[in-house]
């Protein structure tokens, strides 16, 4: 299992007004989150930390693709992904969290980036993904039209009113 330590930034030991930082991410990273629903990819990020007198303004940058299933026919596929976002972090007593502002205790100083990058990717990822047309599994595919054909021919057999119906609609005319 991968360590994410290196996505720890200790934001008391910076010293530099403006600091940036670039991380490659593959695989293992997403292996290593808990819970995360992608599970592979390759991801560039470059981080922009600009010091300000009671926060830290953060400037991420992310491209790169991720693997995900299609929702037709299940097989992976790449999807490309690139997201800018900002955060405001401050020191404070506790950690909490509201909108785009994070308050990290004062006492460790260590802002976790490995799933907020995980979140700005995930956010940018459709509700719908499938593969180009044409570019889905060809067997899968077949399949699905055969079983959308059985379906439509049991639905088509299931609007045949019964014939008791047909003589109650006599009535009401």
């Amino acid at each position: 299992m991968c360590s994410l330590e290196f996505l720890k930034i200790d934001l008391k030991s910076l010293k530099e007004e403006e600091t940036s930082l670039e991380f490659d991410l593959d695989d293992t990273y997403f292996e290593a989150l808990d819970d995360a629903e992608v599970k592979k990819g390759s991801l560039h990020v470059s981080v922009s930390i600009r010091r300000a007198t009671g926060f830290f303004e953060l400037l991420f940058h992310t491209a790169g693709t991720v693997i995900i299933p299609c929702d037709r026919c299940l097989d992976d596929m790449d999807l490309p992904v690139e997201t800018e976002n900002r955060l405001v972090v401050k020191l404070g007593s506790e950690y909490s969290e509201e909108d785009d502002v994070i308050v990290v205790s004062e006492n460790e100083g260590i802002l976790d980036m490995s799933w907020l990058i995980y979140e700005f990717v995930a956010l940018v990822i459709p509700i719908r993904h499938v593969h180009a047309p044409g570019k889905c599994n060809i067997a899968m595919t077949k399949t699905l039209e055969e079983l959308s054909a059985d379906r439509s021919s049991d639905e088509e057999s299931s609007h045949e009113t019964d014939p008791r119906w047909d003589k109650l609609k006599k009535l009401k005319m």
